[in-house]
């Protein structure tokens, strides 16, 4: 035995501990704040405008204010679907495509959605307010009534 030499003190062993605890600490606290931020986003679609044009049909222009990307799977005009397996009832266009596959509306974008005609291949009634609800593939309805000149 070395009885001429001494370990360390027991002040010094406590500081290494409470700083590697600190350390631990501080990565769990991170890695758990990145797992919480996955579990809490959310889906948030706001129609920002919503108006006819006599010459295309309804305009509805839809923003994404929540933390999740979005796909939007149908459109109801008075509770009728627009969208049936792979027929598109209303003739959508959005931005070039129409809904047979679902929207997807990213964090903060915008897209602009116009509803050609109401299910059935009827024409717009002048005088008469439609209910147009947006639809998500996660299950939630955004309405929004249009008033047709």
């Amino acid at each position: 035995m070395n009885r001429g030499k001494s370990g360390i003190s027991p002040v010094m062993a406590t500081v290494i501990l409470v700083a590697i605890a600190i350390v631990i600490a501080i990565a769990v606290a991170f890695w758990a704040t990145g797992l919480v931020g996955v579990f809490t986003r959310f889906e948030k679609l706001e129609i920002t405008s919503a108006y006819y044009v006599s010459d295309t049909g309804v305009v509805l222009t839809v923003r994404n204010t929540g933390s999740a990307d979005t796909s939007i799977d149908n459109i109801f005009v008075n509770g009728m679907p627009c969208v049936t397996g792979e027929k598109d009832e209303c003739g959508i266009d959005s931005d070039a495509q129409g809904l047979k596959n679902p929207l997807t509306v990213a964090i903060g974008d915008t897209k602009q959605i116009t509803v050609g005609n109401p299910p059935g291949n009827d024409d717009w009634a002048h005088g008469v307010t439609y209910e147009i609800v947006v639809h998500t593939s996660s299950g939630k309805s955004y309405p929004v009534a249009v008033l047709i000149p």
